[in-house]
């Protein structure tokens, strides 16, 4: 079994981090997402993704936003979409991390996620059959997702 490093060095003292390996989300929507709830606090973290989850709040797309459609709840982003799969897998990161930083006995209220990054994972092969007794090879890609969060200096 791979043993898998952090791609950011932090202080145990006052971080928590939580990853997931080999998630099969879309690519685009994790990086999306991830790039949007840098910087929020665990709390306000969990209650976005629940709320893209219901689809009440649109994730903004500003690197993959060709042919996506227009979100009047954006403010300075037009595109935007509810990746409601990667949202979920997300969720279920953030609530490890959640329950990390309770377990280091940092404070809930002040932790800041500040790195959240989506790298790839292995890929799932597969066949696409076709006519003729032709086939074209299917890949899937996998992804690796890491969220670490620190007590914000006040």
């Amino acid at each position: 079994m791979p043993t898998y490093k952090y791609s950011i060095q932090t202080d145990p003292d006052r971080s928590a981090k939580a990853s997931a390996r080999d998630i099969d989300v879309s690519p685009k929507a994790t990086r999306e997402i991830c790039n949007t709830i840098k910087g929020m606090t665990i709390h306000k973290t969990i209650d976005y993704l629940e709320a893209v989850i219901e689809k009440k709040s649109s994730v903004p797309y500003r690197r993959h936003k060709r042919n996506v459609g227009h979100k009047s709840d954006l403010v300075g982003w037009a595109a935007g979409r509810y990746p409601v799969k990667a949202a979920k897998e997300i969720l279920k990161i953030v609530k490890n991390l959640e329950n990390n930083a309770e377990n280091n006995q940092l404070q809930l209220d002040k932790c800041v996620i500040v790195h959240a990054v989506s790298l790839q994972g292995s890929r799932q092969r597969a066949i696409f059959y076709r006519a003729h007794g032709r086939s074209s090879p299917k890949t899937r890609q996998n992804m690796h997702i890491e969220l670490v969060a620190e007590v914000a200096e006040v």
